[in-house]
């Protein structure tokens, strides 16, 4: 047994659980699968101890890669807190930094950011992906997703970057043909533009008005997972559709999309969400506060 184990190698272990296969740690890492295997079998050889069964469709995490895991996790921590201590007292922040968020506004709002960051804190390592799904953060070893909406898991840190809310929008030629409904109910018989992106259910619109919360069932003949697609057909002409306040801004102000029903909107404000270990955080209170700052900007 070889007791010189890297920390690169723990960290690809690490990788391979959270995937669940050595391709989509591949992925994750930017490396090839021939390298996570070549460095799999190392940790192996070095720790003694079989890692994972391999099968022709999967990996599968053995008793001994188990206890590995718990300690891997804690290791790296550790290692990464060291670094932003160590980094927070040279005021520069340094190590990695996993981001995640949403497809429309992580390209459009957070990426830019990003690349800002980079440059002005060139120590940062940052991975950013985007999803147009939750991400459970913990379990998939983000340290920070931007989120849009407000409901959060209480066991998470949240700090408001930015108020929004999503608002109902249509092109004027399809008011034109269609007519500017008038009550929610009247939603039912207009084309509407489904989205199932993150915590926006598909067909279902959660809408406050003055009367508190509404729930109204909307169809169309289109739907989509990507925002920015359905905003694109509210443009054309292809029916209403419920869009972030931020998103939509662009079109409201050139006339090329009207507000629809503007009693009724949807919260969803932007939220920087983290793991409570990374509460006190350098490089992620130096991020927090980049992109608030940028949003104000904005």
């Amino acid at each position: 047994m070889n007791n010189q184990i890297e920390n690169g190698d723990l960290r690809v272990f690490v990788a391979v659980v959270r995937k669940g296969s050595f391709s989509g740690a591949a992925e994750e890492l930017g490396k090839s699968a021939a390298f996570i295997s070549k460095r799999i079998g190392i940790l192996e050889a070095s720790l003694g101890v079989r890692l994972f069964e391999r099968t022709t469709r999967r990996v599968v995490i053995t008793d001994d890669g188990e206890q590995v895991y718990g300690r891997a996790q804690l290791i790296l921590e550790q290692l990464d807190d060291m670094v932003d201590d160590v980094s927070e007292r040279r005021r520069e922040p340094a190590g990695r930094l996993r981001i995640c968020s949403s497809f429309g506004f992580g390209r459009n709002v957070v990426a830019p950011v990003i690349a800002k960051l980079a440059a002005a804190h060139p120590r940062l390592q940052i991975r950013f992906e985007v999803f147009d799904r939750l991400v459970d953060t913990v379990a998939e070893g983000f340290d920070l997703d931007v989120r849009i909406g407000d409901s959060i898991p209480p066991q998470l840190v949240a700090r408001k970057l930015m108020d929004n809310h999503r608002i109902l929008c249509a092109s004027p030629a399809y008011l034109a043909q269609h007519g500017m409904p008038k009550t929610l109910l009247e939603l039912a018989g207009h084309q509407c533009l489904a989205i199932k992106e993150r915590d926006h259910p598909l067909g279902t619109w959660r809408l406050h008005g003055r009367d508190g919360e509404e729930t109204v069932r909307v169809s169309g003949a289109l739907s989509t997972n990507h925002g920015e697609i359905a905003l694109r057909w509210a443009v054309e002409g292809a029916g209403i559709v419920l869009r972030s306040q931020w998103d939509a801004r662009g079109y409201l102000e050139e006339g090329t999309l009207v507000q629809v029903l503007p009693d009724y909107t949807q919260p969803a404000n932007v939220w920087a969400v983290y793991p409570q270990r990374l509460a006190g955080s350098g490089r992620v209170r130096v991020f927090v506060e980049f992109l608030r700052r940028h949003l104000a900007q904005e």
